[in-house]
């Protein structure tokens, strides 16, 4: 019994985990194995809270151990991911500017704490989720590295552009902590019509991924806020007829 209480808080020490190595990545200037070690912590994620609703498991201490492992991961990886590539990317800026970066790890916090807090968000969410943000962020040094040409139209790069990353973080930052309702990937149970909204955005972030490759990160999170957004008037329609 109590391995299987446990298996939950394993995967999710294993996101930790993947966070820690992250950072040392980071550390050497390695932004591409750190953005493939967030990726993989994304997918231990899903899988941490899948695992303990499946097991009946759940309980305060995976919450908590939740949250501490994504403000490692989802918070301090990408400010300090973003701190990094800011840094690298200034010309003829102040050099403190690229501290703003920091905001990300600051607004993850908030995120955090106020996920933990809020009883709306049992089964969605308000604001982006810190993986999401995370995932955005992480992803831009592979889509600088590996950009590809489909058929005759080049994919251009502009993480390389201080004011760009600076904004986006600043957007990132706001993002996280807006009061926009957004749904979640949490399956109580697999029938398509409950859950017609997440089978739409799997299937799609999957064509997507096999089409644009590492492009496709920040098309898959606007699509996300957008099929959010249809869904929040959705659900505004019926509750008014039904009214």
């Amino acid at each position: 019994m109590n391995i299987k209480k446990n298996i939950p808080n394993a995967i999710t020490c294993g996101n930790l985990l993947c966070g820690c190595l992250a950072l040392v990545s980071i550390f050497n200037g390695d932004l591409i194995t750190s953005a493939i070690l967030v990726s993989i912590a994304a997918i231990l994620d899903f899988f941490d809270g899948f695992a303990a609703r499946i097991l009946k498991v759940s309980g305060e201490m995976g919450k908590q151990l939740d949250s501490l492992a994504d403000m490692v991961t989802f918070g301090v990886v990408p400010g300090a991911t973003m701190f990094k590539m800011m840094n690298a990317s200034q010309n003829n800026v102040e050099s403190y500017l690229p501290y703003f970066a920091f905001l990300i790890t600051i607004f993850s916090a908030l995120r955090l704490a106020k996920f933990n807090i809020d009883t709306r968000q049992s089964s969605s969410f308000i604001g982006v989720p810190t993986p999401a943000s995370s995932l955005l962020i992480c992803t831009l040094p592979l889509i600088n590295r590996f950009q590809f040409q489909l058929g005759s139209f080049y994919v251009p790069s502009i993480t390389l552009n201080f004011y760009f990353l600076l904004l986006l973080a600043i957007l990132i930052s706001y993002l996280m902590v807006a009061e926009l309702p957004l749904f979640a990937l949490k399956f109580k149970t697999f029938g398509w019509a409950d859950n017609i909204i997440r089978y739409v955005f799997l299937i799609s972030s999957l064509l997507l991924l096999i089409v644009f490759h590492f492009i496709a990160i920040p098309i898959i999170i606007f699509l996300y806020i957008v099929l959010s957004i249809i869904n929040n008037i959705k659900t505004k329609n019926e509750i008014q007829s039904r009214n």
